[in-house]
């Protein structure tokens, strides 16, 4: 019990040298994971897309 109890101060000690970041860092990068989220989605759409597309054309079905 007690090495449990050691670390979860431990943690707790730890939490407090953290730098949390401010609300308009949070937002900026929460709309940089959107944005690049986003765009990955695109991308892999269209690549999916393509390949489909060059696949029935190699493979025409019956």
């Amino acid at each position: 019990m007690n090495a449990i109890t050691k670390y979860i101060n431990e943690a707790l000690e730890e939490l407090h040298h953290v730098r949390w970041p401010t609300r308009q860092q949070a937002v900026r990068f929460s709309m940089v994971v959107i944005a690049f989220t986003a765009a990955s989605a695109v991308l892999f759409g269209a690549l999916d897309f393509a390949l489909s597309q060059l696949l029935n054309l190699i493979l025409p079905s019956a």
